[in-house]
């Protein structure tokens, strides 16, 4: 065996090491180090330099106001503040939400040291009700031509004007919280209070002139140049805006989040909640099939994932619980009919309940409610798809039941217990409960010939010699 490291002497008598490989593989190992350092160091700076680039995280609501939405606004706040922007423009049109999750978003922009903008576009949009806050909350609040804001006033599910004292009692915190933003911001506290007191509206010009809003703008460029030099009050002191070479970095609603809001579509949550309801059902009427249940189950979790995002009524899903079961009642006994029609009405009472809330209603809060097309798609789906194949699994059993009984005619077998009319006989090797033909009684040891079927148990008839 060769050993590398041996020594030879040479013709000029010096001594030589065998390391022939050792020089061909040094230099190149070491350039590809050199390389790869070269190219890391040139990641760092380039990583570095974007991170120091000066820019405004920028984000879009265009949605209504809940507990995603709220996350989202809090993660661009945080955003901000983690990768040193200089700003945080917030472009918003919603017809409001949820009071909670507005309260959030306020507390955000309230508490955020770095500077925030909510601008009110594109032409056409709207900061109602919730929208009203949000706006009112930021550092500074801008509107597109063509745009209003106001309405924080509550109203019932449909739209509909509410009684004097509860109207009363679910507006005064909303009022409260209104003016604590104005003093906070420095805004026309008595402007802003009459869009909640008095479900005021106001324009674009009229907010500015009223001193809602600071200026109009017509884009983003329009809404930079006017805040260059800008002075504002943030918790960590007051901060002078230089808005000249800002670059935006926009951030997006995660897949998840967008998930969630298209779960939390009214008729789409309602639909998973029937599908989900109907599929239980029919896994409870044949169990073994899987399908529907495994179905039902995933559509009622997904809708699961969407409530918090929903002003949900508890007794609107009593009433679709309570159409499932009349539905399975009147299969049960077909051909009465005034069950199915409960089934069709408890639906229906259900879909128009489910998002109408039964406690004091949010000043913040636009109505929801289930599309009607849709309400009463799913109310035939449910008793003409949903019925005809219960029937049809109802039908394959007495099918199957007729088969066994075509089966067994004729057999016979020898009395167990006697039959008064009620007892026993074996069949081969199994021993079935059977009734006598005619009431006759049979003693046991007797033999007998099944002639019919009596649900479960054998009609027979004893045999003559």
């Amino acid at each position: 065996m060769l050993n590398p490291g041996r020594k030879r002497v040479g013709s000029g008598g010096r001594t030589a090491r065998s390391d022939a490989p050792t020089a061909t593989v040094g230099p190149a190992l070491r350039l590809a180090v050199l390389v790869l350092s070269l190219a890391a160091l040139l990641l760092g700076l380039t990583g570095a330099a974007t991170g120091q680039s000066r820019h405004y995280v920028y984000a879009e609501i265009d949605e209504v106001i809940n507990p995603t939405i709220a996350g989202y606004l809090e993660r661009a706040v945080e955003q901000a503040a983690d990768d040193g922007a200089e700003l945080i423009i917030v472009r918003l049109d919603t017809p409001g939400g949820f009071l909670d999750s507005t309260r959030d978003m306020v507390t955000a922009l309230l508490e955020s040291d770095v500077p925030s903008v909510v601008y009110v576009a594109p032409g056409g949009a709207h900061a109602a009700s919730a929208g009203t806050f949000i706006t009112a909350a930021a550092h500074v609040a801008v509107m597109a031509p063509g745009t209003n804001i106001g309405a924080a006033s509550p109203v019932g599910a449909g739209g509909e004007e509410l009684p004097e004292t509860i109207k009363s009692k679910a507006t005064e915190d909303a009022a409260a919280l209104m003016r604590d933003i104005a003093e906070k911001r420095g805004r026309n506290s008595e402007a802003l209070e009459a869009t909640v007191l008095e479900a005021v509206a106001y324009s674009s010009q009229e907010a500015v002139a009223l001193d809602i809003v600071d200026f109009t703008a017509d884009d983003l460029d329009d809404v930079l140049d006017q805040l260059h030099g800008m002075t504002v009050e943030t918790p960590g002191g007051s901060v002078t805006l230089d808005t000249e070479g800002l670059e935006p970095r926009r951030l997006d609603l995660t897949l998840a989040e967008r998930f969630v809001l298209f779960l939390s579509d009214p008729n789409v949550y309602f639909i998973l909640i029937t599908l989900g309801g109907l599929g239980l059902v029919i896994e409870l009427f044949n169990p073994g099939l899987i399908v529907p249940a495994v179905v039902g189950v995933m559509c009622l979790l997904l809708a699961f994932v969407a409530t918090g995002n929903l002003p949900v009524n508890w007794a609107g899903f009593a009433f679709l619980g309570l159409a499932l079961l009349l539905l399975f009642l009147e299969i049960q006994v077909s051909g009465v009919g005034l069950l199915g029609i409960g089934a069709v009405v408890s639906f229906v009472v259900g879909g128009l309940l489910l998002f109408n809330p039964s406690g004091p209603p949010s000043p913040t809060l636009p109505g929801f409610s289930v599309n009607l097309w849709v309400l009463l798609a799913m109310a035939a789906l449910l008793l003409g798809g949903g019925g005809w194949f219960v029937a049809s699994i109802i039908r394959e059993r007495d099918d199957t039941n007729v088969s066994v009984e075509n089966s067994m005619v004729g057999q016979t077998g020898t009395v167990v217990t006697g039959l008064m009319p009620r007892g026993t006989v074996r069949l081969a090797s199994e021993v079935w409960t059977a009734v006598a033909d005619d009431d006759q009684e049979i003693g046991a040891g007797e033999r007998v010939r099944v002639v019919g079927m009596e649900g479960l148990a054998l009609r027979v008839s004893k045999l003559r010699e």
